[in-house]
């Protein structure tokens, strides 16, 4: 009779956990069973450990092992966030290296996405299976204008007492509305142990990276062969969903679910039907 512990699968109960690698220290979270090749996730702007919504995470976890982690300069990492896509790429990197893994899948969302790509194309036989959700390619059309959009939404946000994300990633029609609500009360069913927030130095200097990697010459997306799953809403005001079908064109192979009636955070708004495919995808 077997007496091993089954794997937690519950990402509001998996411990935070530190690896120091250059001089830095990476605050990470692990769930599910142990594999060879862990699912890498690489958060939004201003994102940290506790930004990701939970019935995503969980769904993976049944099947996947799963890795969530601050950039460096965010939430609990230390040092300072670096001032382009590249580097904060590079960071990424020695945090997998330093964790034993030469191979290993992904999971992306936003600015998330473009720190992956760029791993991707200077690591091509890093990853094996690539998700980008509400993201663009380097050099994508109005990627730049990112930091005016959110600026403008932070400030409507403030005035209506809410979360910026609700109006960052959410249509502010009913149905955006009440989606935004059911989203940030998912992000609070964690309750011990939770991470710290982005400061306001290392979210501006997100910005500057995102608007310099916006204005920079296109990658070669050709070079991406493995799996690759890209998913937005059909109105995203912070990277164009156009990208998202330009990223579909650029990545042989790759799969394109574009959701109606939704903007920057589409697979929020439908995670009830987006959890299961991309789980269904990243099943090894």
């Amino acid at each position: 009779m077997s007496t091993s512990t089954p794997p937690l699968t519950s990402y509001a109960l998996a411990p935070t956990k530190a690896v120091s690698a250059g001089g830095i220290t990476y605050a990470y979270r692990e769930l599910g069973p142990t594999q060879e090749i862990p699912v890498v996730f690489f958060v939004h702007l201003a994102g940290t450990l506790d930004n990701w919504d939970p019935r995503i995470i969980d769904a993976i976890a049944q099947h996947r092992h799963v890795i969530t982690f601050d950039q460096r300069g965010i939430g609990a990492s230390t040092g300072s966030f670096p001032d382009t896509i590249e580097a904060a790429a590079d960071d990424a990197y020695a945090f997998i290296s330093a964790l034993g893994y030469s191979r290993i899948d992904v999971f992306s969302f936003s600015l998330g996405g473009m720190i992956a790509q760029d791993l991707a194309v200077k690591h091509p036989s890093l990853i094996r299976k690539l998700v980008l959700t509400g993201t663009g390619p380097r050099g994508g059309k109005d990627i730049d204008n990112v930091a005016g959009t959110t600026y403008r939404d932070m400030v409507r946000a403030t005035f209506a007492g809410a979360d910026p994300k609700e109006f960052l990633f959410f249509h502010r029609d009913e149905v955006g509305k009440k989606a935004a609500k059911a989203f940030i009360r998912r992000l609070t069913e964690r309750t011990a142990d939770r991470d710290k927030g982005a400061k306001l130095s290392a979210f501006r200097t997100q910005l500057k990276a995102i608007t310099r990697y916006g204005r920079s010459a296109p990658a070669d997306l050709s070079v991406i062969t493995g799996p690759t799953l890209i998913a937005n809403g059909d109105n995203d005001r912070m990277v164009p969903s156009v990208l998202s079908e330009d990223m579909h064109r650029r990545i042989p192979g790759s799969e394109l679910i574009i959701y109606p009636n939704s903007g920057h955070g589409g697979i929020f708004q439908y995670v009830e039907q987006f959890a299961p495919v991309a789980a269904d995808f990243l099943k090894d």
